[in-house]
């Protein structure tokens, strides 16, 4: 029994191993490939793409005015008292007339004088029980509300169109900082393991030469000061790497548990490529986009409202079937008496006088256009400033990555000569040491000065509308 409960445990435990195993995905790409990935998993881009089918959807319900509306009615009711209207007993008038006109008497002899008199009787027009059934057909001919609806709905659809463009504008920026933060960050783990390398060979050449008596204790301690600091050094990039990792994954939309495996090689080369390159329009920029077709929606806004001053015309057809019974005693009735109406014609709708609430909205209307027009000129000078800030940053940064990348080979020309004279033996261990400790600091410098240069081109395409 024990065994068996064993066996199900671990047949338990590897469908639940196999089951976070197929969830977990690995993915190889290179920076644009992640920004397609991105695209394709980010929520504020889903939800971009939501809104721009909720437009679409309300682009039918505007055309959706502009066609017939059909409707149709059914009710049927039963009358527990009819309702009455009063007529005159002309009947009973007209007998007295005739009786006296003709010298008619009465029971004693008496000659008729008495006149005619207005009764009134009680009369409904209505049978108990009542059906009618209709159909009314109306067709829009002109409503200010409508008819500008139609013209906006290619500016409507555009706008929810630029929404989109404009958050991936976003998500491309993220995503290009995060993957090369950890690009850059792998490469220089890379150089600081062989760092370590080669302090781990030093050090295992002091140690025999220690035991021939070659060199003092204080040299191997050195060294292994020296080393130890490089490992913290590796362990530190490692868990950037990781937080890297992590961070990428939250910008493109991925489980944590998937694998990357980022496959650009970046070199100083592809970052000065194309930086010359700096023809611009404000029109280059999706927030422009996004803000001019803002102004052209706020402007038939205007001309909506302008446009209902004008009557509202619809024709319209109606078809109305009825039907009366009256019931009789024993649950026996007369026939159903059926009868319809047609009827077809024009509607119009005359606006007269509102209070001039139109004349306000227009004014509000023409307010926030002009908004809308200062906010252009705003983003516009924002723009201005945001393309010489980008282009001073990238043009410093890249001129502190030549210098630092000069520096680092010279760094590690001077650490050479030095380990030729340490290992022919008119060098001194301190020299090689502090020459290889030189060199990591100037690898150190140089990926810094690649990522802010990176950094800063991907802000300057950013600011030219080109990233």
């Amino acid at each position: 029994m024990k065994r068996k409960w064993f066996n199900m445990k671990g047949l338990v435990f590897s469908l639940l191993i196999s089951g976070i195993g197929s969830a977990q995905q690995k993915y190889e790409m290179s920076a644009k490939e992640a920004v397609d990935i991105a695209f394709k998993n980010v929520s504020s881009i889903k939800n971009a793409q939501l809104d721009y089918k909720i437009a679409e959807a309300r682009n039918r319900e505007i055309t959706a005015a502009a066609l017939p509306q059909v409707s149709g009615t059914i009710q049927g009711n039963h009358y527990l008292s009819l309702p009455l209207i009063q007529f005159p007993d002309a009947t009973e008038v007209t007998i007295y007339d005739v009786l006296k006109r003709e010298g008619v008497k009465d029971a004693g002899g008496q000659p008729i004088t008495k006149d005619g008199q207005f009764v009134v009787q009680n009369f409904s027009f209505f049978q108990p029980w009542n059906v009618n059934m209709g159909v009314q057909v109306q067709q829009l001919l002109f409503e200010p509300q409508v008819f500008v609806g139609l013209l906006a709905r290619r500016a409507l659809l555009e706008s929810s169109g630029l929404q989109i463009k404009a958050e991936e504008d976003k998500v491309r920026e993220a995503v290009y900082k995060s993957y090369y933060a950890v690009l850059i960050t792998e490469k220089q783990l890379w150089f600081v393991e062989e760092s370590l390398k080669r302090l781990e060979k030093l050090a295992h050449d002091m140690d025999v030469m220690y035991k021939n008596g070659f060199v003092e204790k204080l040299d191997i301690d050195k060294t292994t000061v020296t080393l130890n600091n490089t490992r913290t050094a590796a362990n530190q990039l490692k868990n950037g790497i990781t937080i890297g990792y992590a961070a990428l994954k939250m910008t493109l939309g991925l489980q944590q548990a998937d694998t990357l495996v980022l496959k650009d090689l970046l070199t100083s080369g592809q970052i000065k490529e194309g930086i010359l390159d700096d023809n611009f329009a404000y029109e280059n920029r999706n927030e422009i986009k996004l803000l001019n077709k803002a102004k052209e929606l706020q402007g038939y806004d205007i001309r909506r409202y302008k446009l209902s001053y004008i009557p509202t015309l619809a024709a319209f057809y109606g078809f109305q079937e009825n039907g009366q019974r009256k019931a009789g005693s024993g649950g026996e009735g007369s026939p159903w008496f059926w009868y319809n109406t047609n009827q077809i014609g024009l509607s119009i709708n005359i606006p007269i006088f509102d209070g001039n609430a139109k004349r306000y909205k227009i004014q509000q209307a023409k307010f926030n256009l002009q908004k809308v027009e200062n906010s252009i000129d705003m983003i516009k000078k924002g723009i201005d400033l945001e393309r010489n800030v980008a282009k001073s940053t990238l043009t410093n940064a890249i001129l502190n990555m030549d210098m630092q990348e000069d520096n680092m080979k010279l760094a590690e020309k001077v650490y050479n000569a030095e380990k030729k004279k340490y290992e022919i033996g008119t060098g001194s261990s301190f020299s090689i040491l502090q020459a290889d400790t030189d060199l990591q600091q100037a690898q150190s410098n140089y990926f810094r000065s690649l990522y802010d240069a990176i950094i800063a081109k991907v802000s300057y395409l950013k600011a030219l509308g080109k990233l």
